[in-house]
C-alpha cells in the first residue's frame, strides 16, 4: 500500500508499512507461537487476512485547524494537526465525504475546538459505513451544546449533499482530555441505528456500540466462531463482552439457549433488535458487567464465548470459569498477551485451535481466535 502520508513522514500509524505483507503476518504468528510457547496446541490454524488497503469501514477524526479552513484527522504530541482525508486505509467515498464535511464544518459555524487554547466547540468527527448499502453514521463530537441551534438548522443542506447519511447524531464531551467521547448522545435523525450484515446475519450499530473496524475479516472472524461451535453440538451458550450480538447470533441456532452480556445499553439494544429479525426465541441479552453476571449466575452452560476489550477477562472471572467448568471456552481477544496471561490462570482446560485474524495489516495489532476444553 503506497501512503504520501507515510512517504512524507507526516502520519507513521502504519508502522509496519514498509515491511512486506507476508513478513508481517509471520513476524504476527511467531509472536502468537511465542505467548503461547508454554502451552500445547492441539492444532494452529493459518492467518485470515483481508484487504490491504480500504478496509476500514470507520473513521474517527479529530476536527482542528479554523471554522473556515477546517483540518480532519489527528495531532500529534506537539500539537501539530495532520488532515487524514486521503488516508488510503478508507474506502474511496469516504475522501469525498470529508470534502463535503469541512464545507459544511464552514456553513454551519462549528469552531474546531482548539486543545491548547481550550476554546472552540467541534471535536471530533466519527463516521461508519455499512457494507451492507452504503449507508452511513455521523457523529459530531461536541464541547458543549452552543452550537447545536446551528447545527441543527444546517443539517438539510448537508443531507441534501450526502444522501447516504442514514443517522445522524450529536455527541457531548465537556471535558478538556483525550476522551474520544461522552455520555449524552443527541439523535439529530429518525433512524438511530445503522444497519450491517455478516454472513447473512443482521447487525445493528447504534451511536455509542462498539463495532469492528475491518467487516471483512469481521465477518470472517464469526464465520470461524460459528463453524467452531456448531461442530461441538452444544444447546447452551453465554456471550460474555457481547456488544451488539456478532458471535452469539451467529453461533446461536434455533434451539440454542443464549445469554448475552455487555455493559452497554445501547450494544444491547442492537443485539435485541437482530435477535428479534432472526426470530431467536431463546436469546436474552442484557446490559450488565459480563464478570458481576458470570460470577452471580448458578446455572453453567455448556459453552461461555468471551471477547473482552484489551485487558483481558481477569482473575475473578477466570477463577470462576475454572469452579465452574464449561465444557468450552471460546475465547476472542484483541490483546494476544492479555489472553495468554488469563490462559495460564485456566489449567484445567486444553488449547484445542487457534487462529489469528488480521485485522489491523501495517500494524503489530492482531485479533485471535482460542478455542479451549476442558479436560477430563
Amino acid at each position: 500500500m503506497h501512503c504520501a502520508l507515510y512517504t512524507a513522514g507526516t502520519c507513521r500509524s502504519c508502522q509496519w508499512l514498509e515491511k512486506p505483507y507476508p513478513q508481517q503476518l509471520a513476524d504476527k504468528q511467531h509472536h502468537l507461537h511465542s505467548l503461547l510457547a508454554g502451552r500445547d496446541v492441539a492444532q494452529w490454524l493459518q492467518p485470515m487476512a483481508g484487504e490491504l488497503s480500504a478496509f476500514r469501514n470507520k473513521a474517527k477524526m479529530v476536527v482542528s485547524g479554523s471554522v473556515e479552513r477546517p483540518l480532519l484527522g489527528m495531532l500529534h504530541r506537539d500539537g501539530t494537526p495532520v488532515d487524514l482525508s486521503d488516508c488510503p486505509l478508507y474506502p474511496a467515498g469516504f475522501a469525498p465525504m470529508f470534502a463535503v464535511l469541512k464545507s459544511f464544518i464552514a456553513r454551519a459555524g462549528l469552531t474546531p475546538y482548539n486543545v491548547a487554547r481550550k476554546r472552540g466547540e467541534l471535536k471530533y468527527l466519527l463516521l461508519t459505513e455499512s457494507t451492507l448499502d452504503g449507508g452511513v453514521m455521523l457523529r459530531f463530537v461536541l464541547r458543549s451544546e452552543t452550537k447545536l441551534a446551528q447545527l441543527r438548522a444546517a443539517l438539510p443542506w448537508l443531507q441534501q449533499q450526502l444522501p447516504q447519511l442514514k443517522v445522524i447524531s450529536a455527541n457531548i464531551q465537556p471535558v478538556h482530555m483525550a476522551i474520544m467521547e461522552g455520555e449524552r448522545e443527541i439523535a439529530l435523525t429518525e433512524q438511530q441505528a445503522l444497519e450491517e450484515q455478516f454472513n447473512q446475519v443482521p447487525l445493528f450499530i447504534r451511536p455509542q456500540s462498539f463495532f469492528q473496524t475491518n467487516p471483512q475479516v469481521a465477518a470472517d472472524l464469526y464465520a470461524t466462531a460459528r463453524d467452531w461451535v456448531r461442530a461441538l453440538g452444544i444447546d447452551s451458550m453465554w456471550d460474555l463482552f457481547c456488544g451488539v450480538g456478532g458471535f452469539g447470533l451467529h453461533c446461536a441456532q434455533p434451539q440454542t439457549r443464549l445469554t448475552g452480556i455487555e455493559i452497554s445499553a445501547e450494544a444491547i439494544a442492537c443485539a435485541r433488535q437482530s435477535a428479534q429479525r432472526l426470530g431467536l426465541l431463546h436469546v436474552d441479552f442484557q446490559a450488565l458487567d459480563s464478570t458481576r453476571f458470570a460470577t452471580a449466575e448458578g446455572q453453567v452452560p455448556q459453552l461461555v464465548l468471551v471477547n473482552p476489550p484489551r485487558r483481558g477477562i481477569g482473575q475473578a472471572l477466570c477463577d470462576y470459569l475454572s469452579r465452574m467448568a464449561p465444557d468450552y471456552i471460546l475465547y476472542s481477544s484483541c490483546n494476544a498477551e492479555s489472553m495468554a496471561k488469563d490462559i495460564e490462570t485456566l489449567p484445567g482446560y486444553r488449547i484445542e485451535r487457534v487462529q489469528l485474524f488480521d485485522m489491523f495489516p501495517h500494524t503489530a495489532h492482531y485479533e485471535v481466535l482460542t478455542l479451549l476444553v476442558r479436560r477430563l
